[in-house]
């Protein structure tokens, strides 16, 4: 049995730990707003993009001249994971989603005998996959000297994996990311980025647009393809920021909570023991005191 002595410094311990907690809480919602905002920017001009690129690819449909990037290799061999975590923890369990499912993606085309190759954006992306798919890692972008995430930051990477398929080094490329819908909610999402892909939103968007471009579909499509997927890694970063705070602030909360209730209870324990110790001590006093 602990000590009054190993209790007290216990519950003064656990009082320190409650302070960081709530402090990491309230930072976590101060940031969460302005990256929630951004993520919420972000989304109608990418989503735009995909309406517009899925109209002028629908004049490609089953022609030898499409885009490499809207058309792809023409193979399936080789595929590259763009696994997009946060740089640091104790967000609950954001990172550890997003290596799940990208986990999970990798294992299942392993065992199709398809070559996986993954690129980490973020350290805690490839400390959760470095154990079981390490082989397969092949570059670590690392983001912690970025305070607020900008298009530049979404353009480096873009431009590297550009030129990583114009080198022929993968087949199909998948960006996977957390998409923040509340702060109790962040959605592993998996993207398709090469060859590009489009939703239903995307191609409901412009069945009933015509539209008539200047220079040619295939020089617009030559310009935006590129610039698309720089887009969708920036959209992907942004939601992520968002996820990453607003599951910081959920488990810096419910952390906070359990500190509160561990603090009751060793505060009852001590009390317990306080009082047991003194009345020990009384009967000690007591039964000398009849002795004489």
């Amino acid at each position: 049995m602990p000590s009054l002595k190993d209790l007290r410094n216990r519950i003064a311990s656990v009082k320190a730990t409650q302070k960081i907690t709530k402090a990491m809480q309230m930072v976590a919602a101060a940031k969460l707003r302005r990256a929630q905002e951004a993520a919420e920017a972000a989304r109608p001009y990418a989503e735009r993009m995909e309406a517009v690129l899925a109209n002028l690819a629908s004049a490609f449909e089953g022609r030898d001249d499409a885009p490499r990037l809207l058309a792809g290799t023409g193979k399936d061999d080789v595929h590259l994971l763009l696994v997009a975590t946060a740089e640091r923890g104790l967000c609950g369990g954001f990172n550890s989603s997003i290596a799940k499912l990208a986990r999970e993606r990798a294992k299942s085309l392993i065992a199709q005998g398809k070559t996986v190759k993954i690129v980490c954006v973020g350290k805690k992306g490839f400390d959760a996959l470095k154990r079981d798919l390490g082989s397969h890692i092949v570059k670590t972008i690392e983001l912690r000297h970025v305070k607020r995430v900008a298009f530049e930051n979404a353009e480096e990477i873009g431009t590297l994996i550009r030129e990583m398929f114009d080198a022929g080094e993968f087949d199909v490329c998948t960006l996977f990311y957390a998409r923040f819908q509340s702060v109790i909610s962040q959605v592993p999402t998996a993207q398709q980025l090469i060859p590009a892909t489009f939703g239903e939103a995307a191609k409901s968007a412009q069945t009933d647009a015509v539209y008539e471009y200047e220079p040619d579909e295939g020089e617009i499509l030559a310009d935006l393809l590129p610039r698309n997927i720089s887009v969708q890694i920036f959209r992907g970063l942004l939601e992520n920021a968002a996820s990453e705070q607003g599951a910081r602030m959920s488990a810096m909360d419910n952390a906070t909570r359990n500190a509160g209730d561990m603090i009751n209870k060793l505060t009852l324990n001590y009390n317990r023991q306080r009082q047991a110790q003194i009345t020990k001590e009384l009967i000690e006093i007591i039964s000398g005191a009849e002795a004489l």
